[in-house]
């Protein structure tokens, strides 16, 4: 039987990654990223792993479980000889993500001379084949482009040694739970499991019955909070990715205005980096961090106290046990690692009777953990647009009107009334008011923001339903007498003509040249759309499978990228016409 599912609870002395019993060569790296210390579940999982437990594990993007993984694989790499053949896989659900995993592995394990690869549809295969011929340590792959491999035997998993199964849930929603089985037995029978999962539905639970031996279970760390912890919050995310987050974060302290803020920011890296952009935009913004003296972070809080300084950008352990007064904003950079950390930092604003700011700026993939905030907390959090740049020029001017106004009540013009009277005997009086307006508009950074911040679309809120294993489920239809309205099925092959069916808001329609007859599945469409472009398996809508065509809807936005990415991609093996649907 498998351990009693632990949730970390906060230590009563803060755990360093130097106490988890980890090689010099990973501290250092840890300490160069800006890392203080160990999340929850890092904290709980990376001893069970180094002990060569399975383990199951319940965490949400943003936990910092990559390094909980991580961290493990690569101690153990470090006592192992140089081999060609990889000793150890990552699975992943899209392609971002094994990008994402890998660039982390190779940072952490940069001192060690780990060789990570990434595996990935929409990438050239040549690429790939050579990083395999070479040798790899560990590969990061999404399930189909594995098969792949393994199907061509450049892939060899003899010596595995490690397996991990990153985002379970969001995997077999994607359609690859046969891809995974399939994987998994050609993987030794010894090998050490780690699955990481958000959720915990009935379908991960049997996997890990069926794939971990006697594993150990983590949860992430869930506190109950307590009833009015966090009064007068008015509290909202923004979803941007992440190469216009700083851009993003600017725009909406423009727009809020905060008379001060806390920025909060996962690594010293990011803080110092953050708060160098925000000066370069005009703000007053000081950096706290623990690579910071004592005597230097007492400067910095004498300033935020003082107002000489609008913003501090720190991490969590640096700003722990602060308390400013004037403070209006608290702003998470990154979606925090547990519900807890969220409350604590918002619990900063909205005392004594004072309504306060929560801003989050969350990345596409977060949004699951989101969700698990706003579960835990039992509190709503509103997903807005980044201002775009006509709201800060709206913004911005209304800024210089009230500038203006405030100059005009407080009188002593005089002194610029030559200039005024120089200038109307050669222009319009209006046109020299004009003139000054502009000049005034352009003082308040006019001209930092010209380019738009591209919008990304936020998930359903509710998620989409498992598929059973049959392979069918209610947003699917399959076959000729598919239909919804329970009305007569009409014509569903090629040759003939098709009952119309609404469009969901947003969504278009992709036809693809076949059907049920060549073994079309909706998952196979799930996974060939999810793996090669950046679309994730719950923003993929209604799927009808006839017998010689498929009718995919995605988000209007995405039509152009899913065509190019299904027509450089095979779907059983073979290539098929894809197109706007016209019908």
């Amino acid at each position: 039987m498998p351990d009693e599912p632990t949730a970390p609870d906060e230590p009563t002395a803060p755990l360093a990654f130097a106490d988890l019993a980890l090689r010099p060569e990973l501290l250092k790296a840890l300490t160069s990223l800006g890392y203080e210390e160990p999340t929850p579940i890092q904290r709980e999982a990376i001893p069970m792993l180094l002990a060569g437990r399975d383990l199951l594990g319940q965490a949400a993007t943003g936990t910092g479980k990559t390094a909980a993984f991580a961290l493990p694989i690569l101690e153990r790499l470090a006592s192992m000889p140089e081999r060609a053949d990889p000793m150890a896989l990552v699975l992943v659900p899209t392609r971002e993500l094994a990008v994402q995993v890998s660039e982390a592995i190779h940072r952490y394990g940069r001192d060690l001379g780990a060789r990570v690869l990434p595996i990935y549809g929409g990438q050239p295969i040549e690429r790939q084949l050579h990083g395999l011929r070479r040798g790899i340590d560990v590969v990061v792959a999404t399930p189909g482009r594995a098969l792949d491999h393994i199907a061509r035997k450049t892939l060899q998993l003899h010596a595995l040694e490690v397996v991990v199964l990153d985002e379970a849930d969001e995997m077999l929603d994607m359609g690859f739970a046969e891809d995974i089985e399939a994987i998994l037995e050609e993987t030794p029978a010894e090998r050490q499991t780690v699955l990481f999962s958000a959720t915990m539905p009935a379908r991960i639970d049997k996997m890990a019955r069926r794939h971990l031996r006697d594993p150990a279970r983590v949860l992430m760390g869930r506190e109950a909070m307590a009833p009015g912890e966090a009064p007068l919050v008015r509290q909202s995310a923004y979803l941007v990715t992440r190469a216009h987050k700083a851009a993003a974060l600017g725009r909406v302290l423009d727009v809020e205005m905060p008379t001060a803020a806390i920025v909060f920011c996962r690594t010293r890296e990011e803080v110092d980096q953050l708060t160098q952009t925000l000066n370069g935009r005009g703000y007053r913004a000081e950096a706290l961090h623990g690579g910071m003296g004592q005597e230097q972070r007492d400067r910095v809080m004498r300033r935020v106290r003082a107002g000489t300084a609008e913003l501090l950008v720190a991490t969590d352990v640096a700003a722990r046990g602060l308390d400013i007064d004037s403070l209006t904003h608290v702003v998470n950079y990154d979606v925090p690692s547990a519900p807890e950390a969220y409350v604590h930092r918002i619990g900063r604003v909205g005392r004594a009777g004072r309504e306060g700011v929560a801003i989050t700026l969350a990345e596409p993939r977060e949004q699951r953990m989101l969700k698990t905030i706003e579960r835990v907390t039992k509190q709503r959090i509103d997903i807005q647009k980044v201002p775009t740049v006509a709201d800060l020029r709206a913004r911005r001017l209304g800024m210089t009107r009230a500038s203006l106004e405030e100059t005009l009540m407080e009188g002593d013009l005089d002194g610029f009334r030559t200039v005024v009277e120089t200038l109307t005997e050669q222009f319009d009086l209006m046109e020299v008011a004009l003139a000054a307006v502009k000049l005034a508009y352009e003082a308040t950074g006019a001209a930092a923001d010209e380019v738009e911040i591209p919008e990304v679309t936020p998930r359903a809120d509710s998620p989409r339903p498992a598929r059973p294993t049959g392979g069918s489920a209610s947003r699917y239809e399959s076959g000729p007498s598919s239909r919804r309205d329970g009305g007569p099925p009409g014509r569903q092959d090629s040759g003939g003509k098709r009952p119309p069916r609404p469009q969901g808001p947003g969504m278009a329609r992709i036809f693809i040249g076949s059907g049920s007859s060549a073994g079309i599945r909706p998952q196979d469409l799930v996974g060939a759309i999810a793996g090669e472009s950046s679309l994730g398996g719950r923003e993929i809508g209604a799927i009808q499978i006839a017998e010689r065509f498929a009718l995919v809807e995605v988000p209007e936005a995405s039509v152009d990228e899913v065509i190019r990415a299904l027509k450089g991609t095979t779907i059983k093996g073979r290539k098929f016409s894809v197109r706007r649907d016209r019908g």
